[in-house]
Formats: C-alpha cells, structure tokens, sequence
C-alpha cells in the first residue's frame, strides 16, 4: 500500500502567509443579493414583518407622545383642582389609559409575529442557501477541490452559514426596527420641538462620526477572522484525516507548533475585531447621556423662561424620545459587528456560488437501445439490445446511433495542469473493445493523468481523445462517466450499510445482482461474516473494515455498474497477496468482455495485459506484451526484475 503524504509547512499551501489582510469588496453589491435571495422566496413575508416593525416602532413613539398628554392634559390640571379643593375627575385618565393599553397590545403582537416571521424567513434562507451551496458544489470540476482544502469547504457550511443564520433572523430584524424608529422618533421630536431636535441630531452626528471610525477598523479584522477560522478548520480537518501519518513520522510536535500558529493567529484577528466591536457600545451609550443631559439643561431653561411656548409635559416627552432616539442607534452599532461578520460570510459563501461550474459542451448522449414488441430496438431501430451513443449530427439534422463498444484511441495528447507546464507530452494508444492496458512506471510519470483525462475531470490542451470513434469533448460528461466504472487506490465509503455501498455503483440494481457483484469480487464471504451481514452499517468511510475488505467493496460497486471500461488504479494496492490471489480471478471475471485500463505498480498483476504501457516524464517510452518488453531489456525489464539496464 502506498501513501500520498503531503508535506505541510507553516503558512504552506493550504496555510495563509501573514500578507495583507483580505476585505469585503463591495458590501454593497452583497447585502443587495443576499436581501435578493430572501425576497426570491419570503417577499410576502418580509412584507409582513416590514408592517409588523412600523406597527411596533408606532407604538413604542406613541408611548412616549403619550407622556406629554398624561402631564399637560390630566396630570397637572387634576393637580390643579385638588390645591383648588375640588375632586378630580379619573375618568378620562382612566379612558386613556386604557387605550393605551390597547396601543400596546397591539405592539406586543406585531413584535411576537416579526419574531416568528424572521425565524421562519431566517430558517427557510439558510436551507435554500445549503442548498444552492451544495447543488452548485456537485457542479464544479475536479481542480476546485485540488486547490481548496476541506475543512475550508466544511466552514462554509457550518460558520458562515451560521453567522448569516444569526443576522438574518436577529440582527436584520434589529436594525429595520431601529431604523424605523428612528425615523419615527426624529418625526416627532421635530413637532414637538424644533431647537432641541437640532441639538439632538448634533448630538447624533459626532456618535456616528466615532462609531464610522471604530467600524472601519474592525471590518477589516472581522474578514480576517472569518479566514482564519476557515484556515484553522482546514488544518484539523487535513490532520484528523492523516494522523497515522502524523503518528508514523512522529511529526507530533511540530504539528502543534503549526496548529498554534493558525490558532494564534486566529486568536489575533478576533480579538482585534471584538476589542474595537466591543467599543461600539459604551461610545454610543456616553454619548446618549451626554445629548440627554445637554438636552434636558437647555429644555429646563426653555420651558422655565417660557421661550418657544416649552410645557413641562413636552419637555418629559421630549427627554424620552430623546433616549428613545439615542437607544436605536446604539442597537445598530452593537449589531454591527455582527453584520459585517456575516457579510464576511456571505461573501465567502458567495465566492463559492460565484465558481465557475464544470463546462459541458457535449451533446453525444448514451441510451438504452431495449428491444421492442418484435426484437427491434426502440430507440435506435436496430437490433443492437444494448447500450449506444445517440449522436445527433448538427450539419443535416440527422441522427446516427453508435453501439457501446468501449474502444478508446488517445491520438497526439499533451496535457498540463497549467499551460505552463505540461504533465504529458505526445500520448498516443488505442484499447480496442474487451482489451486489457496497463500502464507503468515511477511516481509521477503521468499514469493517473491519462485515466482522469479519459473521464475528462480535466480537459487537455492537444490532441484527440475518442471513445468508439467520438471525440470525447462531443460527449456528455455525466454519459461518458456512467460508461466507466472507476476503482480508485484511494477508497471511500458511504455511512450507510454494505448492500447500500454496493448498490452505489448502480441504484437501480436489485438485491441479487448487488449480491453477485460481491460474488464476482470475492466480497461475499467476508460480507457474510460480519455481524449483520450486507445489512451491517458502515462507519465514517467504513472505519469498522480493514483497507483491503474496503478495497473489495469498492471493486463489487464498480462490478455492479457493469460498465463497458474499467479503470482500476492500484485497485488491489491494499489487498495482502493471500487476498489478492482470491480476487484475481474475481478481477478477470469482471474484465472479461471489457476494455481495462490498469495502473498498478504489482508489475505481476499486469504480466497477461494486452499491452502494457512504460510512462516516464509524462512520455510512452515503451508498449508490448510482457514477453516482449522483457526480451527488449529496457525500462520494463529494469522495473519488473529490479536489475539496471546493461549499458
């Protein structure tokens, strides 16, 4: 068994250099799509909770105008008539309480249907956001996840998605009511009292002043935060995933010393933001106190000296409107830091929605020729009673049907990863139907390569690559793919039982042919052992089996897909050679037929291929049987007997 280990350095490849800190570009353009994404599905909600917030804002100004009315219009002139020594009448005090107390009533049920509506809103906007996360996720190629580490991925789902969850169902509902209040507020500061509004709203002026100067300072480490939360994530992730490998080199400490340095550093990020955030609140509280007192002096001396027809009644409103004004404001700036962590999220969330998905120009499509009533093919009107390619042809509209043989011809390729350097160089083949191929050589020569440019995980930059005679860029990659069946070195299993596992390869096979697909790799009888049998459940990545019962599992689920090609990298790399010699001729079962293309470095396994291919460099350097390219004495002969070649 081989290892693919990764060498990890401080700050390395999936590490983020302390370079410049990243920013939200545009947040703009961010509140205005996600706000897009909640009208798509809740805009009658969010019309509801807009009314329910004016109702509420309403009634909260409505009790403070309501200040003004108790003093001037009950209070003081009862007060007047018991000194005079006549009896107060409680009657329209009474009355107007009690409306009062409807007002309010109404405003707790508008507060309880905004809270219920945004949850609702807040809930249903991260489903529809994981969703579009995950769905998009499916769409994109192969080197999206080459270059993006899976913890980093996985912060996407969980942090992000969460910071959103929080703002959407408590912070925006926050910020609409205080915006709305304020609004409301400053109305009705303005008739009652123009001077002390003007005061006020100076006030108000230097608070957001300071508050814009600690928020820009913050928004730059609320980014740098989120980044580093998904660079840490990353790194657990990559180590809960290699830590025998961790274990094996005794890599233990310096480990560490790597994890404290991204932990520290996100430690550094969020205490920045939190420390200026953190100020937000006692700024805009002091300054509160401040415009009351200042207001409340010059109100007193107004009202005193009866300029601009001031009551006491106004002035007591006034103040509390004046606190009413100040309190919004404050909960905007303490909801600040909130927000632009999840615009941080958002944008991040956003970046990966903004991915190119995977192109797909092909329109070569693979049907089902069944045969019909009387033995003729109802797709195709031939008498093929398999699978074919229907080929529409765009020139004269016609459409020609091509049987599923699984020949495959690589004409001339050349391929890189970049085009600045290539991986390989001139690749000519050809696998006739029901051929075995296999390829050799060193690490690194270009064996994987070529299998993955036959699914087109990646497209090349030269040459032709047909699959019974069709360009394979002609051919849908989804068609192309369920024409392959894949066993990888790498494993990977499903939680879910061992019949589910099998069943994989192919979801519309029955019980029986799952059952003769693990015949067919010698699967059964361990299968039969375990406790459960096929219905025994599988761990994370079927942790409760051994690599090589993994591997045997991941044969039987190529085997049930029943694919014309095979591709089998390193397929029996984990399997001891007990195992081996009782899945060989399980292996040759499953080949018969098919045209195979085998990688493995077991030059053994390889002896009765049709032809084999000797890769250096991302070049052919030899093909021909095993007789023959042991006869020749070159690299083959070097790599199958260990010998050097005679100079």
């Amino acid at each position: 068994m081989s290892e693919k280990v990764r060498e990890v350095k401080p700050g390395g490849p999936r590490g983020r250099a302390m370079g410049p800190r990243p920013k939200i570009k545009n947040p703009g353009r961010i509140i205005k799509r996600l706000m897009g994404m909640i009208m798509e599905h809740y805009s009658i909600n969010m019309f509801l909770v807009f009314v329910c917030t004016i109702v509420a804002a309403l009634v909260n100004v409505r009790g403070n105008l309501f200040l003004k009315t108790l003093i001037d219009d009950h209070i003081i002139p009862m007060t007047n008539v018991a000194v005079n020594g006549g009896t107060p009448d409680f009657g329209p005090l009474i009355r107007a309480i009690l409306v009062m107390a409807l007002i309010y009533a109404a405003g707790v049920v508008a507060s309880f249907l905004n809270q219920f509506l945004m949850t609702f809103v807040g809930q249903g906007t991260m489903r529809n956001i994981r969703k579009m996360m995950f769905e998009h996720m499916q769409s994109l190629p192969i080197s999206y996840f080459d270059t993006h580490s899976h913890g980093d991925v996985m912060s996407l789902y969980t942090n992000d998605v969460d910071t959103l969850r929080q703002t959407i169902g408590m912070s925006m509902p926050q910020l609409l009511n205080s915006l709305i209040s304020i609004t409301a507020t400053f109305v009705s500061m303005l008739v009652l009292d123009v001077p002390l509004t003007i005061i006020s709203c100076c006030m108000i002026a230097i608070t957001m002043f300071l508050s814009a100067r600690i928020a820009k300072v913050s928004t730059k480490y609320y980014v740098s935060q989120q980044s580093d939360l998904g660079d840490l994530n990353g790194y657990i992730e990559e180590h809960l995933s290699g830590q025998k490998v961790v274990k094996v080199f005794c890599r233990e400490d310096e480990c560490i010393s790597e994890f404290r340095e991204r932990n520290d550093r996100l430690r550094d990020s969020a205490n920045k933001a939190n420390r200026y955030a953190n100020m937000f609140g006692p700024v805009s509280m002091q300054m509160g106190n401040v415009s009351y007192a200042v207001v409340a002096v010059i109100g007193a001396v107004l009202a005193i000296n009866g300029f601009t027809g001031l009551t006491v009644g106004t002035l007591v409103s006034f103040l509390t409107l004046n606190k009413s004004f100040n309190m919004p404001i404050s909960q905007v700036s303490s909801q600040f830091n909130s927000i632009i962590m999840s615009l941080a999220g958002a944008d991040r969330i956003f970046r990966l929605l903004d991915e190119k998905p995977e192109t797909d120009e092909g329109y070569v499509t693979l049907v089902n020729c069944r045969e019909g009533s009387e033995g003729e093919c109802i797709e195709c009107k031939e008498r093929t009673g398999h699978w074919a390619w229907k080929h529409p042809h765009q020139a004269d509209g016609t459409v020609t049907y091509v049987p599923l043989a699984g020949k495959v011809t690589l004409d001339d390729v050349d391929f890189g990863y970049t085009d600045d350097k290539m991986v390989l160089h001139n690749i000519k083949m050809f696998a006739e139907p029901g051929q075995k191929i296999a390829f050799v050589g060193s690490t690194g020569a270009g064996k994987t390569t070529i299998t993955n440019l036959i699914n087109r995980f990646y497209d090349i930059q030269d040459g032709k690559i047909r699959y019974d005679d069709i360009n394979i860029n002609k051919i849908k990659k989804a068609d192309l793919r369920r024409s392959l069946g894949m066993v990888l070195q790498d494993t990977h299993l499903f939680k879910g039982t061992v019949m589910e596992n099998i069943r994989f390869g192919n979801l519309d096979a029955t019980d029986e042919e799952c059952r003769n697909a693990a015949k067919l790799a010698n699967a059964d009888g361990f299968i039969k052992r375990l406790p459960e049998g096929y219905d025994t459940m599988l761990t994370g990545d079927g942790g409760n089996l051994s690599q090589g019962q993994r591997q045997l599992l991941a044969i039987a689920r190529a085997a049930v897909a029943d694919p014309p090609v095979l591709i089998l990298d390193e397929a029996t790399s984990s399997i001891d050679t007990h195992t081996e010699r009782l899945v060989q001729e399980g292996m040759d079962r499953l080949m018969s037929g098919r045209t195979t293309f085998v990688i493995a470095h077991r030059l053994s396994t390889v002896k009765n291929s049709d032809c084999i291919m000797v890769l250096e460099n991302g070049r052919i350097v030899e093909r021909g049987t095993h007789d023959d390219l042991i006869e020749e004495k070159g690299r083959y002969y070097q790599l199958y007997t260990g010998n050097s070649i005679a100079s």
